[in-house]
């Protein structure tokens, strides 16, 4: 990995001597899928994955995962380990094995079909299925069986992510409860945390916080979700809450709930030339003078609809730019085994559609059109590429945890060029200030702001990239990591040259 001269990494390698480090995730950071005759390695399209990665790739450790790739398991040893990455190994990677069965209730149904809307205010009703919730239990406790039990009593820091595993946390101090120098384990939510009336719908609220309240730390991106869970806990526990430490209090457990923004690996990226940027303009048949980027997975949190819908308002409303403008929407399938998501890609797609017969242009060798729709996988490699191309980069999540797209772009951009149009449900738009703040749900100011956008004056733009940019710098993928060890050996706040977010 890339050595990048930040002040925090002597501290974190320290940190770190004497334990080691635990990730536990449903994405794997490797997939090995065969194609044809071949088996091939594949890097996801993954936030978590992209913070979490660099760290494991400095440290070393254990990262534990759920074996989704066609070709995992007859890739890895008997324990279900392999060495990655796999031109320079540096960290273990141990798949956990899922019957379909498992992962259709626990992944797709639980997580998917019933916390993921219910964290997110996007009103699409989540849905609880008894059947569901017996996989999600039942797999939270395969997952906490697949940690090594001499990790548990060996002082390890263990870093459970996300809402896949609520319940792991309790289930690892049950493990660990015999030992002298029991492990530190950590949670991290990704996703918004929701008001304590909107949590209360799900038959099995007091359950998920008790299996999260099994952590010494509870992780989430701004302080306002923090302020959400300890409210939930004040609603539907028998805890003491304490609203000086911020911790709640359960079973003689006390578990401290902190602000941790996430960030990217902020290592260099390789500049694009003229001529490449426009080689990269023709492989995809883009014929305008102004780009707008948007990479996002297909789900119905991201805004996509909207985003489309706005493209043709600013159309309607500033004709001046047609022939000129086009959005490039890199759009990654997921979950499509949901109806929600499936409903989601065919709504999208007959946006693109109609805003394209309405304003396509043919010309001589070339037909113009004003929504390049990309539905597939890209690697981080072109994805990168795709980011230096836009002149713009919209992101229009109706809700969001932080949202690493917007960190992304600013990386790969170069100081005195782009602009960044962010939703002000994003994470990201509490640091990112300096972007254009949007209201996604009103067409006609996200038209607004992409004509301003395009509008600003150059050094207008430069002063807003330049700052962002630092931000992004220094508020980074390692700085996050280490915010959370640092919390959880110490239990207080990292120091000063690391102030708390808010």
């Amino acid at each position: 990995m890339t050595q990048h001269n930040l002040p925090w990494i002597d501290s974190f390698r320290e940190s770190l001597e004497n334990h080691q480090l635990i990730v536990i995730s449903n994405r794997e950071p490797y997939i090995h899928q065969r194609k044809g005759d071949q088996i091939e390695v594949v890097r996801p399209a993954s936030g978590l994955v992209t913070a979490l990665e660099p760290i494991l790739r400095e440290f070393g450790g254990l990262w534990i995962a759920h074996a989704s790739g066609s070709s995992d398991l007859e890739t890895t040893n008997a324990r279900g380990e392999i060495d990655v990455p796999p031109s320079q190994p540096r960290y273990t990677l141990r798949r956990v094995s899922l019957t379909q069965e498992e992962e259709t209730g626990y992944y797709y149904g639980f997580a998917n079909e019933g916390l993921w809307p219910l964290c997110h205010l996007v009103h699409h009703r989540p849905i609880f299925r008894v059947s569901d919730w017996a996989q999600y239990q039942s797999v939270n406790q395969r997952f906490a069986l697949s940690v090594p039990l001499d990790s548990t009593e060996k002082g390890s820091l263990i870093l459970i992510q996300d809402y896949h595993f609520a319940l792991l946390p309790r289930h690892l101090r049950h493990r660990m409860t015999q030992s002298q120098s029991p492990s530190r384990i950590g949670i991290f939510w990704h996703i918004p945390w929701p008001n304590p009336e909107a949590f209360g719908i799900c038959p099995w609220n007091q359950e998920l916080l008790k299996g999260m309240l099994g952590s010494d730390v509870i992780g989430f991106h701004t302080q306002y979700h923090c302020n959400n869970f300890l409210e939930t806990c004040n609603r539907y526990l028998e805890a003491r809450i304490d609203w000086e430490r911020f911790s709640v209090t359960m079973d003689h457990q006390e578990t401290l709930v902190r602000a941790f923004p996430i960030g990217i690996d902020p290592a260099p990226v390789r500049t694009l030339d003229p001529n490449e940027v426009e080689a990269l303009k023709r492989k995809y048949q883009i014929h305008a003078e102004v780009v707008a980027v948007g990479v996002d997975r297909l789900d119905y949190t991201k805004g996509l609809v909207e985003r489309v819908e706005a493209v043709e308002r600013l159309l309607e409303k500033y004709p001046h730019y047609r022939g000129r403008f086009s959005l490039v929407q890199m759009g990654s399938p997921t979950r499509t085994q949901i109806p929600a998501y499936r409903a989601l890609a065919e709504q999208l797609r007959s946006a693109v559609e109609r805003v394209n017969q309405r304003f396509s242009e043919k010309r001589d060798s070339s037909v113009y059109r004003p929504v390049i729709f990309l539905p597939e996988h890209h690697d981080w490699e072109e994805i990168q590429y795709f980011y230096q191309m836009g002149d713009l980069c919209l992101v229009t999540s109706l809700h969001d945890g932080m949202n690493l797209v917007a960190k992304e772009y600013i990386w790969c951009q170069s100081a005195e060029r782009g602009a960044l149009i962010l939703s002000k449900f994003t994470g990201a738009s509490r640091e990112l200030t300096e972007a254009l703040i949007v209201n996604p749900y009103s067409i006609e100011e996200l038209a607004d702001a992409i004509a301003m956008a395009i509008a600003l004056p150059q050094a207008e733009r430069t002063r807003r990239m330049t700052a962002m940019k630092e931000k992004v710098r220094s508020q980074n993928a390692f700085r996050w990591a280490f915010s959370q060890i640092h919390t959880l050996l110490t239990g207080i706040e990292t120091p000063g040259s690391l102030p708390k977010a808010s």
